[in-house]
């Protein structure tokens, strides 16, 4: 949560029956979003812990004080059980302040850092087992949505991550995803050169599309299907046992099919309060692999 210097105004009502999205207002909402990323990371995906997240039973580090932390609340459940879902947004204001963003630890990403328009990070995001439905997804992303048209925000970018740290056993999705789906080089990152794994693993014409997206985590493929970017370079997570590519999203490729699939309300869907995906091919969940969450 972000100080008065760089507050965010809060996001109009976003609901979904007993579901609601809306940024953290508290330290308390902080520390709930933190304890289920620390549910999902640590405990349910064998991430490695810090000794004082071990002892706090709590993911955090110094830009959980900077950013913005979008919430799917549940208001059937009562306490820390009530934060279901979350995203961590990072605006250009805020990285300034902490001299870097999260992804700058693997990436380079100066060609973002130079784009003259509103750029924001997403990270840290994951949802709580027994929410991993549409309306939960539905809601982080047309949260995130409304925070886009509220600060102008024209980029969006950070790290999504494949399981494992073999990237030979990546090959496949590594591949194409790089040559299929390289960002152009005015807003292509470039993964730091002590970090850098090259995903040109098979050669192009090696890759089979269809087994390709198959092996693609569906946050990527939701992210590819609206317009989205790869930046050149694999990162190898040890922390959280992943292999992390860049992505990058122009947010005015995704207008039109936000409007699609998040805005439309269908028959009996304002009765709910569930706004309805229209099609098949929006994004299916924030950096979710076997539909659950996954780190940065």
């Amino acid at each position: 949560m972000q100080d008065t210097a760089t507050a965010t105004q809060p996001l109009g009502e976003l609901r979904a029956g007993n579901l609601e999205v809306r940024l953290a207002d508290s330290t308390a909402d902080i520390e709930a979003a933190q304890r289920l990323r620390y549910d999902v990371f640590y405990e349910e995906m064998q991430a490695r812990p810090t000794v004082e997240m071990r002892a706090a039973r709590r993911d955090f580090d110094a830009f959980d004080e900077l950013c913005d932390h979008l919430l799917v609340i549940d208001h059937d459940q009562k306490g820390r059980d009530a934060v279901v879902g979350t995203y961590r947004l990072i605006r250009r204001e805020a990285a300034k302040r902490r001299g870097e963003f999260y992804s700058q630890s693997e990436y380079d990403i100066t060609p973002i850092l130079e784009y003259p328009g509103g750029i924001l990070e997403l990270g840290r995001s994951c949802v709580a087992p027994n929410h991993r439905s549409r309306s939960t997804m539905n809601l982080l992303w047309r949260g995130i949505a409304e925070y886009v048209v509220q600060h102008n925000i024209e980029v969006m970018f950070g790290c999504a991550s494949l399981p494992g740290i073999d990237p030979q056993s990546l090959a496949l999705p590594l591949s194409y995803l790089y040559y299929f789906n390289l960002a152009p080089p005015a807003l292509r990152p470039r993964a730091l050169a002590e970090r850098y794994v090259d995903m040109r693993l098979l050669g192009a014409r090696e890759i089979d599309h269809k087994a390709a997206l198959a092996q693609l985590p569906p946050l990527i493929k939701g992210y590819l299907r609206l317009g989205g970017f790869i930046g050149d370079g694999a990162v190898i997570d040890e922390q959280f046992n992943t292999v992390d590519v860049a992505i990058i999203v122009k947010t005015d490729l995704i207008a039109d099919k936000y409007a699609k699939h998040y805005s439309r309300v269908v028959p009996g869907a304002r009765e709910s309060g569930l706004v309805a995906q229209t099609g098949g091919d929006g994004p299916q969940g924030p950096r979710f692999g076997e539909a659950r969450g996954e780190p940065e």
